[in-house]
């Protein structure tokens, strides 16, 4: 299947280029041709709001179980999560933007400490938790949005962890790959031994001490 997008790229103060997606598997097979974006977005909406969506969450999280079951969980055994659209959701927003973006809409939304849990990530992370695995975030967010995100994960049920990991004035520099992959070795360091990552994006996944690499679907933006 060839894959087609629209795509937008801007470059926030997180140093980070968001690319919209807004129609990646959203062509037939033998489509060449480019369709209409009122069209693609509808397809998007439809894909998250018809239980699409949660279907295939229910199908990952399965899998990633039954890849979990097959691993001895140690005392330092640790899980990492990302936090937007991984453990938290940014759907409501991007509807409302029309599955646009605009900067400073996003950053008070963040601010808000209002993004609802994504269920089958909740349920998952539970899971863990009653295993005994350390649970951690590490998310490309920065210091200032720290409170937020902490007061945000708790209210919404994330409970417990560990630690939560957001970009310091000096990582404000580092691609999203780079900053996650440096965090996840300085962990190692620290005595964890990281046996599953969990992801809306590549780049949550790219480099080395990653364990069970667990990619969720995002079909509403792409970070570099």
């Amino acid at each position: 299947m060839k894959l087609f997008f629209f795509k937008n790229t801007l470059t926030s103060t997180r140093n980070l280029t968001l690319t919209l997606i807004l129609s990646l598997t959203l062509l037939s097979c033998s489509s060449n041709e480019l369709i209409n974006l009122r069209v693609a977005k509808d397809r998007v909406k439809d894909y998250y709001e018809s239980g699409k969506y949660d279907e295939e969450l229910n199908k990952i999280y399965n899998e990633a179980k039954a890849q979990i079951e097959k691993i001895k969980i140690k005392d330092n055994s640790a899980a990492i999560f990302d936090v937007d659209d991984t453990a938290l959701s940014n759907y409501e927003i991007s509807k409302r933007l029309d599955y646009g973006y605009d900067f400073q809409i996003i950053q008070d939304w963040v601010m808000s400490a209002k993004l609802p849990a994504i269920k089958q990530t909740l349920e998952f992370y539970n899971y863990l938790k009653i295993k005994g695995v350390k649970l951690i975030f590490l998310t490309g967010r920065n210091i200032e949005e720290y409170d937020a995100t902490y007061r945000n994960l708790i209210e919404q049920g994330y409970t417990d962890f560990d630690t939560l990991i957001v970009r310091s004035e000096q990582d404000r520099k580092l691609g999203a790959a780079q900053f996650k992959s440096q965090k996840r070795k300085e962990l190692i360091q620290n005595g964890y031994e990281i046996i599953i990552c969990v992801g809306d994006q590549w780049t949550d996944l790219e480099g080395d001490y990653t364990g069970i690499k667990v990619k969720l679907p995002n079909y509403l933006y792409e970070t570099k």
